[in-house]
């Protein structure tokens, strides 16, 4: 807990807003989707969805890979406390709905589904984007699934099994235009699946890494990543590494309070 607050202050220490940007495409960027105030027509279709799951007492035994929760550590949990504790929070699902249709990609791949907070906070934004998303929890997967099919939500494919078989699967095909990464929070595990990804990457494919700063390892990770060769724009909001591999710019890093 004092490592992450301690982060939270560096962070804000070196934190800044659009003023003191120069790059075009961030600044654009940050004013036109991170710092959009706009209502969206799909902002309560997400609130319907997170408040099926929250009405949701039933229990299911989990089976978690990789560094599990922080505020749940019972492997037999009631949905309606993964959704509340473990799933992403009303904030980060609004701009990664925006990022969405900022970007509009044709194929999106989350690694981590859950119980398809995320997955559906991208259906909602972008509908005719193709989702991948993966999970390792069968039990978990299931839940996802049947509220996909109770929301009539199309276009949402969930791959189940360890995300070391089936992450090297789904990337055998057609090139991912986004890829969010949310199932492991380990640094190794974090490594192995961004570099794995980047075979499947074209110039314009965005990644974003949930939790950057969940651990010292995960930082470790995202120091990694963010200084990555193929990497040219990285962006630090905290909460999530944002990465680029736009060969027409040069290499910067940006810090940016969302």
């Amino acid at each position: 807990m004092l490592s992450q607050v301690h982060s939270y202050l560096y962070f804000l220490l070196k934190s800044t807003n659009e003023h003191d940007v120069h790059s075009p495409f961030v600044y654009k960027l940050i004013t036109e989707c991170f710092y959009d105030k706009k209502d969206k027509f799909w902002y309560p279709e997400i609130n319907k969805y997170r408040s099926h799951l929250r009405n949701d007492n039933s229990v299911i035994s989990i089976e978690d890979f990789g560094a599990g929760s922080k505020k749940l550590n019972n492997n037999n949990r009631r949905v309606t406390d993964i959704a509340k504790n473990a799933g992403i929070s009303k904030k980060r699902a609004q701009l990664l709905g925006r990022l969405v249709t900022y970007f509009k990609p044709d194929t999106i791949l989350e690694i981590g589904t859950s119980l398809g907070l995320a997955s559906t906070s991208m259906h909602l934004a972008n509908p005719t984007s193709k989702i991948t998303t993966l999970e390792g929890c069968k039990n978990t997967a299931a839940i996802a699934k049947y509220s996909f099919e109770l929301f009539k939500f199309e276009n949402i494919k969930i791959e189940i099994g360890n995300f070391n078989e089936t992450l090297s699967n789904v990337l055998i095909g057609p090139k991912f235009d986004f890829i969010y990464f949310d199932g492991n929070h380990q640094k190794q595990p974090t490594i192995d699946y961004f570099e794995l990804c980047l075979k499947s990457k074209h110039n314009d494919s965005i990644f974003i890494l949930d939790d950057i700063y969940w651990s010292k390892g995960m930082q470790e990770a995202w120091e990694y990543i963010k200084n990555h060769e193929d990497v040219t724009i990285s962006i630090d909001t905290y909460y999530w590494g944002i990465v680029f591999f736009r060969k027409e710019q040069p290499k910067q890093h940006f810090t940016i309070r969302v």
